[in-house]
């Protein structure tokens, strides 16, 4: 009989973009970016950035077909990204010196996390 090792949990392999809120695997992060944000964050080859930039917890998914007629992707501000999955909620913030390099481009940078209210 062999002893099954308990105490360390798998790594999530699931990221989420804090900016759009895309779930993606960590080698599509790493491989081909952020189809959203990868001209602002600069995530592919970057695992700083991935690490910084993309939360592995997340709370809901949504699967959006790419049309903007789309209540649920109007509700969550996802009514121009790419179809694909995004979560509800995500645990996290971008760090400050992100957050006012997207200012200084004019992008506006909303939490994920449920913290900012209509």
């Amino acid at each position: 009989m062999s002893a099954v090792k308990r105490g360390r949990t798998a790594p999530k392999l699931n990221r989420v973009c804090l900016l759009c809120g895309i779930v993606q695997s960590l080698s599509q992060f790493r491989n081909e970016g952020c189809p959203n944000c990868e001209s602002v964050l600069h995530f592919q080859d970057n695992d700083d950035v991935i690490r910084e930039c993309a939360s592995p917890t997340f709370e809901g998914l949504v699967a959006v077909r790419g049309s903007s007629e789309s209540w649920v992707a109007k509700w969550l501000r996802i009514e121009n990204f790419v179809p694909g999955f995004y979560a509800v909620r995500v645990s996290g913030k971008l760090p400050d010196d992100i957050k006012n390099d997207l200012y200084a481009q004019g992008i506006e940078y909303r939490p994920r996390d449920g913290s900012v209210q209509d």
